[in-house]
């Protein structure tokens, strides 16, 4: 596979001018409410080896999801999350990255996003407490890292939620979103809407002791087409006859302004605390999303680490795991940056990749001891938490689990 290197440099250099301006920009949004958690140093400081030796899990929206119970308490989220990371601890990992802004809503108190449907069954409506805050501590009493999950841009699938918050950033201004078959997203070329991404990755870590934040692949959509051709026609008039990028490059930028600018307005308040992405597992599908995951791992300044879903048994014939992992080992990666390699516990036991998951039951496990033997990968996230408790996957997870 052909793997471009480096952008061009002339694309490199207006990048960070950007980014070097926004640093020291007052936000134009609310500040972020105090909360109590405040308190707590982040727990990431601490000195030790997760980083390097990570076994973690995604905890999804669904995982948390207390529409359907008939106890929606406080009391009931904090034993039902308990009971997540007591069994996460207990097989052996070591972090947790919670879902916490799928979308462009909160499970914690924010004042830039409206209250998640997760948790009360109506986006907007307060469920009486505040989930990041529980994560948080239980999280530290089993002794588990949490990085904090956020969709950047996602507003909304065709079905989900169902209805948005009056009092939804995106209903208030609509100019910041982009509609496309799909759904709704956060357009990633608008100024607004970049600045409430990155002061909503703010509003977390400036309240939560969370050690880590994590966007995962959902940039561009794939059905993206002239969407955005208004918002590309008005950059492009700011530019000299000739000099401006075409849509595809754009688009890149656009995404890459976000990252780096996420990654410096972070690491300027919390050094201490790690940026992560995690895109898609076939290397080359990235460039339909216009995520340049070659320039975030290879040039400091985008990334902490990346952990791409590479969710694949070995013998898959469309795309094996091992040929996939090849991919991302062959790329330059700056200093500091780390590898992790995404699971896929969901497909543990299933007639996925063409039925190669059926063959045995070991998969899981072979895969990790495939990572172990590799120095260039500081370890693994597995997606997700409900394929702990899934029975088609239970030898599967007990062999991998054995294996930690």
């Amino acid at each position: 596979m052909k793997i471009r290197k480096f952008l061009p440099t002339a694309f490199t250099a207006v990048l960070l001018a950007a980014t070097v301006a926004v640093s020291s920009v007052d936000s134009r949004l609310p500040a972020a409410a105090p909360a109590s958690a405040t308190a707590d140093a982040p727990y990431a400081a601490r000195k030790d080896d997760t980083l390097d030796r990570m076994r973690g899990v995604w905890v999804t929206y669904m995982d948390l999801d207390m529409q359907s119970s008939p106890d929606k308490s406080e009391s009931a989220f904090r034993a039902k999350f308990s009971a997540i990371a007591a069994r996460c601890k207990s097989l052996g990992f070591n972090t947790l990255a919670v879902q916490v802004r799928p979308f462009c809503d909160a499970l914690y108190s924010s004042r830039l996003f409206p209250a998640s449907h997760i948790l009360s069954g109506t986006q907007g409506e307060s469920a009486g407490y505040d989930a990041l805050k529980i994560v948080c501590e239980v999280c530290r009493n089993e002794g588990l890292r949490v990085h904090a999950w956020v969709n950047p841009y996602r507003v909304a699938t065709n079905d989900t939620p169902e209805k948005l918050s009056a009092e939804h950033p995106c209903v208030k201004d609509e100019s910041m979103v982009l509609k496309t078959d799909s759904g709704i997203i956060l357009d990633p070329s608008n100024e607004k809407a970049r600045r409430l991404i990155i002061d909503g990755v703010m509003e977390i870590a400036d309240n939560y002791p969370v050690d880590g934040v994590q966007f995962d692949d959902y940039f561009y959509p794939p059905d993206m087409d002239t969407q955005d051709s208004a918002a590309y026609e008005a950059y492009r008039s700011t530019v000299p006859q000739g000099k401006a990028m075409d849509t595809a490059t754009w688009r890149v930028f656009n995404v890459n302004l976000l990252i780096s600018q996420t990654y410096l307005r972070l690491h300027q308040s919390h050094p201490e605390m790690v940026f992560g992405i995690s895109p898609q597992g076939n290397l080359s599908n990235n460039a339909q999303l216009s995520a340049d995951v070659v320039h975030w791992c290879g040039v400091k300044g985008f990334i902490d680490y990346i952990c791409p879903q590479l969710y694949f048994s070995p013998d898959n014939p469309a795309l094996g795991f091992e040929d996939a992992l090849d991919d991302w080992l062959s790329l330059d990666y700056a200093e500091g940056v780390r590898l992790y390699a995404g699971l896929a516990g969901y497909k543990a036991g299933s007639d996925k990749d063409s039925g190669t998951w059926l063959t045995q039951d070991d998969t899981l496990a072979q895969e990790y001891l495939i990572l172990q033997k590799n120095k260039k990968v500081s370890g693994f996230m597995l997606y997700s938490y409900a394929s702990l408790n899934d029975a088609q996957a239970r030898q599967e997870i007990a062999n991998l689990t054995a294996a930690l």
